[in-house]
Formats: C-alpha cells, sequence, structure tokens
C-alpha cells in the first residue's frame, strides 16, 4: 500500500519489462535532484575505478542513467531497445572482440543475470589482463535485510543459488545475488573464475537512496538536503556491514 501510494506518477502501472518504464526511469532520475546527485556520486566511483590504458569500455544495462558523460567513449547497452543506446545486447553473450575492453560497468545490472556464471566467462573473454569489471549492486547487511524484504518491490532471497528466477529481464532478479557471490559464495568464486581477482568491496550508502524514493517512488526528500546525509553516510562508514544498503565492486582480470 505504501509503495503504490508513493509511486512515481511516471511510471506508475507500467510493466517493469516494457522499455518504455526504462526510458521514463531516464526522465524520473533527471527530474529529481536528490536522485541525481547520488547516481553522479556513483558515477564518479565507478569511473575513477576503469583502468586506464587501452581500448574501450563498456556499461551493461545503461538504462535510465547517464555514465557516458563520465566515461569518455562509453558504449551504452540495453537488454531491449531504448531510445539513447548505443547497442541491443546481452550481457551473458558479449558481441566483442577477445581482449578488446579495458573495462565493463554495470550499475544494478549483475542481480538480474539469469546465468551470471556465462556473464564472467564472456567477460573474461572480452577483458583485456589488467582490466576491471566495476559493479555498483545491492548489498546485504542486517539494515538492508528489512528494506529489500519489506520495502522493494524486487526479490530478495539470500539462501538462492547464482541464477535468478524469473522471465522478464528486468523483473527476474535477486537483489542478494551480489552478495551471495562476493561475500557468501566467494571461495567457491574465486575458485570457479581464477580470472578474476576481487580487488574490493565497498559497501556503503544506507539511507539516501531510501529517501530518494530511487527510480519508482516519488521525492522524499529535497536536493538541498543532500550534502547532510551524505555527512551523516560517511561518519557512519565503520559500520557499514551492518547498515549498508549497496556496494561497489571492483575485479580485475589477471
Amino acid at each position: 500500500m505504501i509503495r503504490s501510494l508513493l509511486a512515481h506518477p511516471l511510471t506508475r502501472g507500467l510493466d517493469i519489462d516494457d522499455p518504455r518504464t526504462t526510458e521514463l526511469r531516464r526522465q524520473v532520475v533527471q527530474q529529481k535532484p536528490f536522485l541525481r546527485q547520488i547516481y553522479e556520486e556513483w558515477y564518479t566511483a565507478m569511473a575513477a575505478a576503469v583502468p586506464a590504458g587501452e581500448g574501450r569500455v563498456a556499461e551493461l544495462g545503461s538504462g535510465p542513467g547517464f555514465l557516458e558523460q563520465f566515461i569518455p567513449g562509453l558504449i551504452t547497452t540495453e537488454i531491449l531497445y531504448c531510445r539513447g543506446v548505443q547497442a541491443v545486447l546481452d550481457g551473458c553473450a558479449l558481441p566483442f572482440r577477445e581482449g578488446s575492453l579495458r573495462g565493463i560497468v554495470m550499475t544494478g545490472v549483475l542481480h538480474h543475470l539469469p546465468e551470471p556464471r556465462r556473464f564472467f566467462r564472456e567477460a573474461a573473454r572480452v577483458v583485456r589482463p589488467g582490466g576491471a569489471v566495476i559493479l555498483h549492486e545491492p548489498w546485504v547487511s542486517a539494515w538492508s535485510r528489512f528494506v529489500y524484504r519489506r520495502l522493494h518491490y524486487e526479490p530478495f532471497d539470500e539462501r538462492a543459488g547464482w541464477e535468478c528466477a524469473g522471465k522478464g529481464p528486468l523483473s527476474r532478479a535477486n537483489n542478494a545475488l551480489p552478495w551471495i557471490l562476493f561475500e557468501r559464495d566467494r571461495a567457491a568464486f574465486e575458485r570457479e573464475f581464477p580470472q578474476w581477482r576481487v580487488d574490493r568491496i565497498e559497501p556503503g550508502m544506507p539511507f539516501r537512496y531510501l529517501c530518494s524514493g530511487g527510480v519508482t517512488m516519488r521525492d522524499l526528500m529535497p536536493g538541498p538536503a543532500f550534502g547532510l546525509f551524505r555527512w551523516v553516510e560517511r561518519r557512519m562508514q565503520p559500520w557499514m556491514k551492518t547498515w549498508a544498503m549497496f556496494a561497489v565492486i571492483r575485479l580485475v582480470r589477471r
């Protein structure tokens, strides 16, 4: 009931797997100053994590974002046709030459992939040695368990395997999947994918995205409040194991 009352009028009632929903979410991000600043912070961190050198960078699931403003020459892609992206592709079958990329970046995409094993094999093929995959994803903590189970529209199952249930490319999801891969089953991931070194995991942002209303709900905070919330969250950094809702994950190609 709460989600229904607070649903953003641009996307209320639309099927999440409809490409129009993704296009309208781009408008939502641009129209909400608090949310746009969150994306800018995410993109600044992700751009800084991309290795220098030869090769282009591809973004999977460019969707409502604007990461191309932060990474020059970025190849923007989606699984469904959307205006403003350069290519439509499947993240489990990447159409790039072997070793041609210096990086792949993804914001909230990994937890939608039906077969993440296929993605990591494909990424190991197309990313050159020394390149990286940079992920911004949901993360599991005591606080995020409460939020994702009760307030979020996507599935959340810490006990699941590595595959996502469901049929639609966007409605199919498990918000716990990144944590499953890189925390619960990290040793198994490293054995299965020795090509990838988990370089760092940076959990954070317990409140700001929730307060922004995200891409599905109305504004819950005015833009000028962003700095205060950022200050509070930075002071909470030592306790992010308990409070984090998201994490930036960097994998380096050996």
